[in-house]
């Protein structure tokens, strides 16, 4: 058995630490003293939470999607706020995100015009112009090429593969511009940037300045993961007679872009422990977990945290009474609105749970679905908030019409409602078939809205449920993907 120095040294000399990153090993020692191979950060924005070394290596942290530029998802949340959080506690930190036509006016007319290279994409070279943004004492820089990113929506079109190897390539080819110093580390972030590691060994390891970057590849949704026919190894990145990328991006007759950073990369991580248990299963690898196990020395649990400035009850400017823990039954008041907004009968007595969602089987919809009939013959109220599948959309909607007084639907993103829904909720829900993370169940903790969860993912990392002898717990949880489980939780 080997002791703890023993595999801190033996990473060490697999990863060929320079002295400048000697500090982010010692701090992940510090850190797996305490808890070997699982780091939980609690809160993204809430600094004296993270635990910085006195020298922070130079980290770029690139992402195809943040706030406030642009977000479809809880990519976009945690790249809006882990950066800041990281650079709050000591580290030297910049993003790299596309410049998306969609970005508000607001921003894109603040941009400095930084300079241009020639992105190499196979046998052509592209535009690619950038751009820089002092943004709440953070530096982004933004990609910019109008046939990639001038678009309606961020993802979603035939040339998805050559959009974000452009993007990739790109960061590369930019970092000269982007500061003096080369840095230590690149942070990627799921499939988009996938293919970056990738470029970086097998394009750029021989240059100057490149030779000592090291990469990080956080796998925030698995289910994603970048297949594409295999001629875009030749077509698009120029890799078709390079044998080792070939066999390593190899997924039948397709490429896997994230396999390709799963092998590639010199660190991994998930957005909390228990998925990066989870995905070493074949249940919810989805056909990585071999990978996983093979390197799960350097795969790491970190749970995903919240911007609890922007989710802060006592100062949320979209809902009607701010409140805090110590006066929560100013949320009251909250709840009493939120029920008149979606057409419910107004009544504090009446428990209300809601759902602000993506509606999505991934989401356990279904079993939701099919308790449904027996909660509408309880004394409660459901509202469900969100977009996704035809399926749930219409059912929700089925419901909404035939049971007004109980249920309601709204079928719309919508974020200024949202903090209604956290805010006026009893209880929300979040009966997830898998959540490598979850952010709904932390901000509903932060609202005074307890969470009824399944325990999976970051499900199970967040939320304790209630003990009734014991009076301890911040939520309700049942284990299996059951709907009989989850109605006996809620009952």
């Amino acid at each position: 058995m080997k002791n703890l120095d023993e595999i801190i040294t033996e990473q060490t000399q697999q990863l060929e630490i320079t002295g400048t990153e000697q500090p982010f090993i010692e701090e992940l020692k510090d850190t797996l003293e305490e808890q070997p191979e699982k780091i939980d950060i609690s809160s993204a924005v809430d600094c004296s939470m993270v635990k910085c070394a006195p020298k922070q290596p130079n980290v770029i942290f690139v992402a195809f999607e943040a706030e406030p530029f642009i977000k479809t998802g809880g990519l976009g949340d945690v790249a809006g706020s882990l950066p800041i959080a990281l650079k709050q506690a000591g580290s030297k930190i910049s993003v790299v995100l596309p410049k998306f036509s969609a970005i508000d006016e607001a921003y894109q007319s603040k941009m400095k015009f930084v300079g241009m290279v020639q992105v190499p994409l196979s046998w052509r070279k592209v535009y690619c112009g950038i751009f820089m943004l002092k943004h709440k004492a953070m530096t982004y820089y933004f990609i910019d090429n109008e046939d990639y990113f001038k678009r309606e929506n961020v993802y979603g079109y035939g040339d998805d593969a050559e959009r974000v190897a452009f993007f990739s390539k790109a960061v590369l080819e930019a970092l000269p511009l982007l500061s003096k110093d080369f840095p230590n580390i690149i942070h990627c972030n799921d499939w988009h940037t996938a293919m970056l590691p990738v470029f970086l060994r097998e394009h750029y390891n021989h240059l100057d300045g490149y030779k000592h970057i090291k990469t990080i590849f956080t796998v925030h949704n698995l289910k994603f993961q970048g297949v594409f026919p295999a001629s875009v190894l030749r077509d698009v990145f120029g890799l078709n007679n390079c044998r080792a990328a070939v066999d390593q991006l190899a997924y039948g007759d397709a490429i896997n872009m994230m396999q390709g950073a799963l092998r590639y990369s010199d660190w991994l991580t998930t957005v909390s422990p228990t998925y990066a248990e989870e995905i070493k299963t074949t249940y919810f690898g989805e056909g990585m977990d071999g990978i996983f196990k093979e390197r799960s020395s350097i795969l790491t649990g970190i749970l995903n945290g919240i911007n609890t400035v922007q989710y802060d009850p006592k100062k949320d400017e979209n809902i009607p009474k701010n409140y805090g823990m110590t006066d929560l039954d100013k949320k009251n008041e909250n709840k009493l609105a939120l029920q008149k907004a979606v057409g419910l009968p107004v009544s504090g007595k009446t428990p209300l749970v809601v759902i602000s969602s993506r509606l999505t089987e991934q989401k356990g919809l279904d079993l939701l679905v099919h308790i449904l009939d027996q909660l509408m013959k309880m004394k409660i109220q459901v509202a469900v908030l969100g977009i996704g599948d035809e399926i749930y959309e219409n059912a929700f909607r089925r419901y909404h019409e035939n049971y007004p007084k109980k249920f309601s639907a709204t079928i719309a993103f919508n974020k200024a409602i949202s903090h209604l829904f956290y805010a006026g909720g009893d209880m929300l829900l979040v009966p997830s078939r898998f959540e490598p993370c979850g952010l709904s169940q932390m901000i509903a903790m932060g609202y005074g809205t307890l969470p009824i969860v399944r325990e999976t993912g970051g499900l199970k990392d967040s939320v304790t449920a209630y003990n009734e002898y014991t009076k301890e717990g911040n939520g309700f949880s049942f284990s299996n993907y059951n709907a009989d489980e989850l109605l006996s939780t809620i009952k």
